[in-house]
């Protein structure tokens, strides 16, 4: 009798355990959307996930103000911009110490960079990089700059160039390591199968490696390009939240498409 109760406490031990195990790793369920974004958790890390989708949204880069003078952050931007269009911006591409884009970049269909092949140090030159380009309201890309440089002839109305990245055919870049050891504030895109934007930022320090397994959930075997570590930011206004980091470059805007009255 005795070994018969140990027998069934064992059992019943084991399949506590079997089930902590699946409920430990079942994946962290999202929080409500704030307007076009939604915090999540991913691997144990807080991230905050924003969906730019065509025909609800179009996408433009804002690097100036009509004055001339470079943003460098939301608060500048939010001063000039129409406030109420605005679903969601964030920071992308790499810029110099006076916060101008160092590679290409595209802005109202009018180009102030070209395209940035050089070989240098640091993440941008790590190739590949790539460009995140499009038009206002859809046809949204993302193409390392050998694919962007060989196939796109007509010049997009926005396109901003950073690096490296992320991934390739929804396969990790070669030169990045599944964990690396470099944590830092990292945000990224990529562009799904229906022609979604996603849009990612940590809430936390994390490794390339962890955010590039967040696009690939995100937009399967679609190509994902680091946007900016360190300092990157979102402006969310429907949730109240605008990080002041210092100084950005480009700014990446999103704006809800206005309905017309009576549709």
């Amino acid at each position: 009798m005795n070994l018969r109760r140990i027998l069934i406490a064992a059992l019943a031990l084991l399949v506590g355990v079997l089930l902590y195990r699946n409920v430990g790793s079942a994946p962290a369920p999202k929080s409500a959307p704030v307007g076009d974004c939604t915090a999540t958790r991913f691997e144990d890390a807080a991230f905050t996930e924003c969906l730019a989708v065509p025909g609800k949204h179009q996408i433009a880069l804002r690097l100036k103000g009509q004055n001339g003078v470079i943003f460098r952050g939301f608060p500048t931007l939010a001063q000039a911009a129409d406030r109420g269009d605005i679903a969601f911006a964030v920071n992308g591409g790499m810029y110099d110490t006076g916060s101008r884009p160092i590679g290409y970049y595209v802005e109202n269909g009018e180009r102030l960079r070209k395209l940035n092949q050089a070989d240098a140090e640091g993440n941008f030159y790590l190739k590949p990089n790539g460009v995140f380009f499009g038009d206002a309201a859809g046809n949204w890309r993302v193409l390392s700059s050998e694919d962007f440089a060989a196939t796109v002839t007509k010049r997009p109305q926005f396109g901003t160039q950073s690096g490296p990245m992320l991934l390739i055919t929804g396969k990790l870049h070669p030169s990045l390591a599944q964990n690396g050891a470099s944590l830092k504030l990292r945000n990224s895109v990529c562009v799904d199968a229906r022609g979604t934007a996603h849009f990612a930022i940590s809430d936390e320090p994390v490794s390339f490696g962890q955010i590039a397994r967040l696009m690939k959930r995100a937009c399967g075997d679609a190509n994902a390009l680091f946007l900016d570590g360190t300092i990157s930011s979102l402006w969310n206004p429907a949730g109240g939240r605008m990080d002041v980091r210092f100084p950005l470059g480009p700014l990446i805007v999103v704006t809800s498409l206005r309905k017309e009255p009576g549709k």
